[in-house]
């Protein structure tokens, strides 16, 4: 296998240093597969074919219907509903709207499928009402952030599109079953870090328990629901396939939106179009950008060389499997959450499946990673968007969240070395796992 060191050079320091610059990663991806294949003497007509082909494909088509109804249900009424169903379920504890944020923001997640989505909408009603009931604003602040990350595990999240569609042959559905244990298990470790912190500093407790309110609320959020039903039964189920589902799941969320939960009228909706359209720009620009890159680097043989460099510092599973997780984490700081899905994969999913990584788990464990690094300076977009909702500081912000960042990394840690946390409910539908974690032997 010949190797064009400086083609590769090219390639990877450009991106980097462009990324050092700040420039917008659409522009670092593009510009620096330009330079590389510039420097090879390769047609620029590659640019624009790789680019075609890169959001050419069926699966992608589930991505704007996703974020469509995400941005529809968000902004229909359906926030202060969900504020209420996750009170009457757990206010009653101690430090109970911290562990209704978190709650929150599991149900929230089922609909917008976006952490940046949840800590905007969930964080202007619960912060101030955090905040009045005598609890620190950047704690507040902090759950609020940390917890929008499950909106990113828990289905349908386009993110986990654009992963099945990188990884090739992966079942999008699988993928979204495999999503709502953990989660759960990121929603119980940041409830434990909510009560640890609300003992120490003595935050209060909601109303008493009742089962009388309890069955009211989920009454009144039972239409929220319907949405989750038509995309995950009906992917799971075999009756639509994701691109279809997310189609109807639109059209439902238009008909909640404006008769059921009245939250919106005619013009709120252009208005929200308006804002999914921008959006998606957004991601399609992204995915057709990194498309181009990820020719460059599979040409110049840069996912074998890298897994070669990775696997040759250890061959112990246990390590690969955290030093994949750092990888990531690191990636995190420094690039936006489609970038790396995009890039990464290709890299990383061959090593992660050599030490028995599923392919499914390892698309939950990148969501988890890249969730997280919405959350890390200085590219923290959750992070600067809970900031500015709450009007704190961000070194406050970061300094309140140290302590969730254990909760979120301990969480990542089970999801990575107890594969049926991924897994179990898949099993349960048919699906097959492909490996066999290589440290159960």
């Amino acid at each position: 296998m010949a190797v064009n060191v400086p083609a590769i050079a090219i390639l990877l320091v450009s991106f980097l240093v462009m990324i050092l610059l700040r420039f917008p990663i659409a522009y670092s991806v593009a510009l620096s597969s330009i330079f590389c294949l510039m420097y090879q003497g390769l047609s620029l007509a590659t640019v624009c074919q790789q680019m075609v082909k890169g959001i050419s494909s069926y699966s992608l088509m589930a991505v704007p219907f996703f974020i469509t109804m995400g941005m529809l249900m968000g902004s229909g009424g359906l926030s202060d509903k969900l504020v209420a169903l996750a009170n009457a379920c757990v206010g009653w504890m101690r430090g109970g709207l911290g562990m209704v944020n978190v709650l929150d923001s599991y149900f929230f997640g089922g609909i917008s499928g976006s952490a940046a989505a949840d800590t905007a909408s969930l964080g202007a009603i619960l912060i101030p009402m955090m905040v009045d009931q005598g609890y620190d604003a950047d704690f507040s602040t902090a759950i609020t952030i940390t917890s929008s990350v499950e909106g990113i595990l828990v289905p349908p999240s386009h993110n986990m599109v654009i992963y099945a569609t990188t990884a090739g042959g992966i079942s999008v559905g699988s993928l979204f079953l495999a999503g709502y244990i953990p989660g759960g298990v990121l929603a119980v470790s940041l409830m434990v870090g909510v009560y640890i912190l609300s003992v120490k500093n003595n935050y209060p407790r909601g109303d008493k328990f009742s089962v009388k309110n309890l069955i009211h609320q989920l009454g009144q959020s039972i239409w929220a629901a319907g949405a989750i039903i038509i995309v995950v039964v009906g992917v799971a189920a075999g009756w639509f396939t994701a691109t279809e589902s997310a189609a109807i799941a639109v059209f439902y969320s238009l008909f909640v939106a404006l008769f059921v939960y009245k939250g919106l009228d005619l013009k709120g909706v252009w208005k929200e179009l308006d804002s999914a359209v921008h959006t998606l720009s957004i991601v399609l620009i992204l995915i057709a950008t990194s498309n181009v890159f990820g020719y460059c680097m599979t040409a110049l043989h840069v996912p074998d060389l890298a897994a070669n460099a990775i696997t040759s510092v250890t061959d112990n599973p246990i390590l690969l499997a955290l030093l994949i997780n750092v990888i990531l984490l690191f990636l995190g700081c420094i690039m936006d959450m489609a970038p790396i899905i995009l890039i990464a994969t290709p890299i990383l999913l061959p090593i992660a499946t050599s030490i028995g990584i599923d392919p499914i788990q390892f698309g939950i464990i990148v969501m988890l990673n890249c969730g997280i690094g919405l959350l890390t300076p200085p590219v923290g977009s959750v992070l600067f968007i809970g900031a500015a909702v709450a009007k704190r500081p961000m070194g406050a912000v970061v300094k309140a969240t140290m302590p969730f960042y254990l909760c979120m990394i301990a969480a990542l840690l089970l999801i990575t070395f107890i594969p049926d946390i991924s897994l179990f409910i898949p099993k349960m539908f048919g699906y097959i796992p492909q490996c066999t974690p290589a440290w159960f032997g």
